[in-house]
């Protein structure tokens, strides 16, 4: 039965909400409340049995009464009892008529217990009232019994709620009265009592297992409801679903979501497992089917299954299942479930093509290219196929996203990707490394005509113009060739020969393809033990400053010097710094040489007069730092010299990326004072633009303009004398490089050069012997060397027969040109000069010459008429036609 909760406990309860699960569960207190409301409706519908069990025992008690007492008793006793039990009956009928009024049901279950002992707390006092007035009469004892006997008759029915236990305890209790009254206080009474004490309890258990088993029937029935709506919310919202089959694996349940989505509507009950499924092979941990699991009644879990009837497998699941036995252990069939995979695979799929697949071109990443190589070259089965390997780079790829952006460059990446895939087809394999770096896997290809081939066209398609933002743009490809296995039989090897060959190919002008040659790696490790002995030579101090000077065209003064590093190597002797500069580049060293050269340079130029300026070169990557500046105010500070002292020589390679930062750059070094000078002029792409931008103050004219500028015919004299022009129209100095015989000083002087650099005026020379050299004479140069311009010689070491006043003799040419030759073995006695000879250069044609000058057995001798060099190729070849 119900108990009621303690004061505290229940205003505890009314404040706080009833618990659930998950949205689904009940108040376990609403259940009691519901098992009291359908007491309490019991107790109405069966109440009129109650009734007429109490009215019964009245009348059996007037009928006793009727018989026991004297008639004299009679006219008041029988109208007491009858109007008392009357009264009570109907009192105790009020009270659950009350409790069945539909406002009442909607109070608390507390409220409503509280109510119903109310209601027979009042009853009892209104009978306990009639009772004291009836007791006053003489026949109070029967009176005070009838009382008592109805009073226990409502109590025992209010608390068993139970319409036969009510009538039974009713009728025992009138039993026990009628007793009391008959035979007076006895055993009898007392055995009476004691068996109603008995029925009482008994009817009291009894009512409290209705209520736990009416709440354990209501928990049960709540909990099945709550699984089977949570079954369905599950199967309905989530990606998991159920199914069910019986001892022949037919299925008997399966979840409406996966009918519907196999097409079945209803008719999937019935349909064996196996038909409506059928398994992912290549799944791993699937080695065994379906079928056998349901034939052989095993577990099995994950399995990747689709429909059956699906070509494509658009829908993917994964399926477990496993055996159901009864307590017998006899088996009854399969219980399992299953859960969308559709989503799960293509997010599986999606990140296999992230892990292979470069992003922004769709070509095969730098992962997959390796493993296709890889694969491509461990490949045993079948005759032996060569393979071949491009590594492409794009030319001007990064002032595209310089100027235009990045995101226009990543449009170009994608149009190059699309051009390439279209270049090589079906050929190869074609991948993304990063960044503008390509690379192509050419599996059984090895002719190197062919390879030929496809490169150029591959470099002619990527360098068509593309058209981007209605931008049209050009840029170019090169790229480096190996081939499996005389370039290497593994991956490895075989990517860092084809790294070397484009490396070569850059090195060759762009835009070209290269081979792997063994010379290649010993060029590459050459320049790797050069940048180890580059990092220790920074940190040894084995540097030092030569100087050459640089002399005034007018008075032939040395007016400045050009600082140029040496390096005097312990083992490989004096390096050239073309060999070492470009390594110092690549390897992130140049930086730190050129603050060496620039500090060391300021410091030395310090001790010369002050009208002497100092020279220093300055690499493209040195004049990118933001720091140079900074750098070049420091030096100055440090040496105590005009910024008007130093100048920096800057080739034109600072303007390959021409942005806003390099005219920041040259302002701010004008800022500071010093001068510019464009180096090189006239070996880059498009001089002109670059003067009209930069603030230079002075052009060096390559040395390759000056050489041969003398010899007759020659044109660069012609280029000289523009450049000189457009210098003097700009305000700008000019300085001829690579100067070096006496009669081109006089040539570039007439051309209107202003200054003259060169070994005609001497060889670079350390700090020492400059500051020497200018307190020689006022700092005047004199001039050395040849005076007059000769043509080049070319060396060569080959007998020839001469004639001397018609006396035949032998001699070696050591080295020749067009105007004359240097001769070894030439035996004359007195003076030689002046001698006039005839030579075989070509086999049976002598040619006539006269002697310049002999001494220690050689000689040098000038041809008459000048000789095609071109006759000695030609004679070369007739004598071999000749011994073949």
């Amino acid at each position: 039965m119900y108990a009621p909760l303690p004061v505290a406990d229940r205003r505890a309860r009314d404040r706080s909400p009833a618990p659930a699960v998950f949205g689904l569960g009940e108040d376990p207190r609403e259940q009691v409340a519901e098992l009291l409301d359908r007491k309490l409706a019991q107790v109405a519908e069966t109440w009129p049995i109650a009734v007429a069990t109490q009215m019964v025992a009245c009348a059996l008690l007037v009928v006793l009464a009727l018989i026991a007492l004297p008639t004299a008793g009679l006219g008041t006793i029988v109208p007491s009892i009858g109007i008392h039990a009357a009264i009570l009956a109907a009192l105790s009928a009020g009270v659950f008529g009350v409790l069945r009024l539909p406002a009442l049901r909607k109070w608390p279950a507390y409220k409503r217990n509280r109510a119903l002992t109310v209601g027979v707390a009042g009853v009892a006092a209104l009978s306990l009232s009639l009772l004291w007035t009836v007791a006053r009469a003489p026949s109070g004892s029967l009176q005070l019994a009838c009382c008592v006997a109805v009073l226990g008759m409502i109590a025992v029915t209010a608390v068993s709620v139970h319409a036969v236990r009510a009538a039974t305890l009713g009728l025992g209790v009138g039993i026990v009265v009628m007793l009391a009254v008959c035979a007076g206080i006895g055993a009898p009474l007392l055995v009476a009592i004691v068996f109603l004490g008995c029925l009482g309890i008994v009817a009291h258990r009894l009512a409290r297992i209705d209520v736990a088993q009416e709440l354990h029937r209501a928990e049960n029935a709540n909990e099945g409801r709550l699984a089977i709506r949570m079954v369905a919310e599950f199967e309905d919202q989530g990606t998991g679903w159920f199914w069910e089959a019986d001892r022949q694996g037919r299925l008997t349940y399966l979840s409406a979501k996966v009918t519907d989505e196999l097409g079945l509507a209803d008719d999937a009950v019935g349909q064996p497992l196996t038909d409506l499924f059928r398994m992912d092979n290549d799944a791993p941990g699937t080695e065994r089917t379906l079928a056998f699991h349901i034939a052989s009644r095993t577990s099995f879990s994950d399995y990747s299954v689709c429909a059956a009837t699906s070509p494509d497998c658009e829908r993917w699941w994964s399926i477990s299942g496993r055996p159901v036995v009864d307590d017998l252990g006899r088996f009854q069939g399969f219980i399992g479930s299953g859960r969308d995979l559709t989503e799960q695979r293509k997010s599986e799929a999606e990140i296999t093509r992230l892990a292979l697949f470069d992003g922004l071109t769709g070509l095969a990443n730098r992962q997959r290219m390796r493993s296709s190589l890889d694969k491509t070259l461990a490949q045993k089965t079948g005759p032996y196929r060569a393979t071949s390997l491009f590594l492409m780079d794009l030319d001007r790829f990064k002032a595209v996203n310089d100027t235009l952006g990045h995101q226009a460059g990543d449009t170009l990446l994608k149009q190059v990707a699309q051009r390439l895939q279209r270049g090589i087809a079906d050929a190869g394999l074609v991948g993304r490394l990063g960044g503008d770096e390509f690379q192509v896997v050419l599996p059984g290809i090895a002719d190197r005509d062919t390879l030929a081939a496809l490169s150029r066209e591959v470099i002619a398609s990527l360098s068509e113009p593309y058209f981007i933002s209605g931008t049209s743009v050009t840029i170019g490809c090169s790229i480096g060739i190996a081939i499996a296995p005389d370039d290497g039989d593994d991956a490895e090897t075989l990517v860092r020969n084809a790294d070397l060959a484009l490396y070569a190919a850059k090195a060759d002008g762009r835009g070209v393809h290269r081979f792997y040659s063994d010379d290649m790696l010993t060029g590459a490790r050459t320049r790797k033990l050069l940048e180890d002995d580059l990092r220790a030579a920074i940190s040894d101090g084995a540097f030092h400053l030569c100087y050459q000077p640089i002399v005034s065209t007018k008075s032939a003064q040395i007016v400045g010097y050009e600082a140029l590093i040496r390096w005097n190597h312990p083992t490989r002797g004096l390096v050239s710094p073309a060999d070492f500069i470009p390594v110092a580049e690549e390897c992130g060293l140049i930086e730190a040489i050129g603050e060496w050269v620039l500090r060391t340079a300021c410091l030395e130029a310090a001790r010369w007069p002050g009208s002497v300026r100092v020279a220093v070169n300055v690499s493209p990557i040195q004049f990118a730092n933001p720091a140079l500046p900074a750098l070049v105010t420091s030096a100055l500070a440090q040496a105590g010299i005009a910024a008007g002292r130093l100048e920096l020589e800057i080739t034109e390679g600072v303007f390959l990326d021409e942005t806003r930062s390099s005219e920041q750059m040259f302002r701010a070094l004008k800022g500071i004072g010093v001068r510019l000078a464009l180096d090189d002029f006239g070996t880059g792409y498009s001089s002109l633009g670059y003067l009209r931008n930069a603030p230079f103050d002075k052009i060096k004219i390559d040395q390759s303009f000056v050489r041969g500028a003398a010899e007759p015919g020659n044109r660069n004299a012609a280029i000289i004398k523009a450049i000189v022009t457009l210098a003097d129209t700009l305000g700008m100095e000019t300085t001829a490089e690579g100067v070096e015989v006496q009669d081109e000083i006089d040539l570039i002087r007439d051309l209107g050069c202003s200054h003259i650099q060169g070994y005609v005026y001497g060889r670079p020379v350390r700090a020492d012997e400059a500051l020497r050299q200018l307190g020689v004479e006022n700092g005047t140069a004199a001039a050395s060397g040849f005076k007059v311009t000769r043509a080049t010689r070319h060396k060569m070491l080959r007998s020839a027969r001469i004639l001397i006043d018609g006396v035949p003799g032998d001699v070696r040419i050591r080295d020749i040109s067009t105007s004359g030759a240097m001769l070894d073995g030439l035996r004359i006695a007195g003076n030689p000069d002046g001698v006039e000879l005839e030579i075989e250069l070509v086999e049976h044609q002598m040619f006539g010459a006269r002697i310049r000058w002999a001494r220690a057995g050689k000689a040098g001798i000038e041809f008459h008429e000048a000789f095609n060099l071109e006759r000695l190729n030609q004679g070369h070849s007739a004598r071999l036609r000749r011994a073949g």
